[in-house]
């Protein structure tokens, strides 16, 4: 068929169809290592982009979290703020939902920066929700096949989640627990055709910072196509290369709404944090400003509100991300922090 890869799935390490992902190094390299079993250089790097076969994307009612959420989208700019609470603490997550609770829009409950073992989706969207707190759900292929899949997303829509963000995953073999076989059954395009056909509002990321940069809007457009309607836009060094991002996303016919990722850095726990994002890119000086600050809580909140205010000046941009977490222990500070700045640039009610 006109558009299918070129590729042999089993050639990349998640065995994508629809790649590359977010993983690959600014070197060109697989995030799986050779010496772990991949590839060396990513092998999407040397192929057209992949054009979306798939069905278009399904007329299905909309779940009730997705109405709620396009009506405030049509209303606002929103604020989503990563959710910081410990893996599986039923605890820390009803105090950070807490402590966010009328200040953000929602918060993005995905994978933890530190484990990969957590409740699943569904159940933490129903102990954040009890606790009064929009959830817009991660939604990784990485665990799962597609008939689990499937089973996710109708529990989600059950428990009322706002959107769901849908990622292909980090590869077993880079974290935690690298005693478990990796899935990759679907990868984040085909998931996104997934969660729309069950009724979802749906969120894909794109990281314009990582090769291959210049087809990168290219790859978000295919995303488009097979059913996403936001983009959550991976750090990538400031409001102007953003901007640029967006540009040609919609020169290519792009309708998507953006959500740039801000960075949120309070201290040395959480810069180590988000310095293990993969290919991650600030603004030039970000962490240097914060860390050498006699406050640099306080500096960090101001960085992120000021570089928040500079992405919602951007036309396409609908609402803005607080990206990142903290240390052990340290949750329930960062989720106050979360809130300050969420309050400062006008997300919640």
């Amino acid at each position: 068929m006109p558009g299918e890869s070129l590729l042999d799935r089993a050639a990349c390490p998640k065995h994508m169809e629809y790649g590359p992902c977010g993983g690959v190094e600014l070197d060109g390299t697989c995030e799986v290592a050779a010496d772990q079993g991949g590839p060396g250089r990513c092998v999407f790097l040397e192929v057209p982009t992949v054009r979306w076969h798939g069905a278009a994307p399904a007329e299905a009612r909309a779940a009730s979290g997705a109405e709620r959420m396009r009506a405030l989208l049509a209303t606002k700019q929103i604020v989503v703020a990563d959710f910081p609470a410990r893996a599986l603490d039923a605890a820390s997550l009803a105090e950070c939902a807490a402590a966010l609770r009328g200040a953000a829009d929602a918060v993005l409950a995905g994978d933890s920066g530190r484990e990969r073992v957590q409740f699943p989706p569904a159940y933490r969207t129903a102990l954040i929700r009890a606790e009064g707190v929009e959830v817009w759900s991660g939604f990784t292929c990485r665990d799962r096949n597609r008939v689990a899949m499937e089973g996710e997303l109708a529990a989600l829509a059950h428990a009322g989640v706002v959107g769901v963000h849908c990622v292909t995953g980090d590869h077993t073999r880079t974290g935690s627990r690298r005693d478990a076989a990796p899935v990759f059954d679907l990868d984040s395009t085909q998931a996104a055709s997934l969660a729309r056909a069950a009724g979802h509002l749906v969120s894909v990321a794109e990281a314009p910072a990582t090769p291959p940069v210049e087809r990168r809007p290219a790859r978000l457009l295919e995303k488009e196509r097979a059913g996403a309607e936001i983009c959550f836009v991976n750090h990538a060094g400031g409001v102007e290369p953003v901007a640029a991002f967006i540009g040609a996303a919609r020169q290519l016919g792009s309708n998507l709404g953006f959500i740039p990722c801000i960075p949120v850095v309070l201290d040395r726990a959480s810069a180590e944090l988000l310095k293990s994002f993969t290919t991650l890119v600030l603004p030039p000086g970000y962490l240097d400003r914060i860390l050498a600050a006699p406050d640099p809580r306080a500096e960090g909140v101001a960085a992120a509100v000021e570089l928040g205010r500079g992405f919602l000046a951007l036309d396409s941009v609908v609402g803005v991300n607080l990206s990142g977490g903290t240390g052990h222990g340290g949750e329930l500070e960062f989720a106050r922090a979360l809130a300050e700045i969420a309050g400062a640039l006008g997300g919640g009610s």
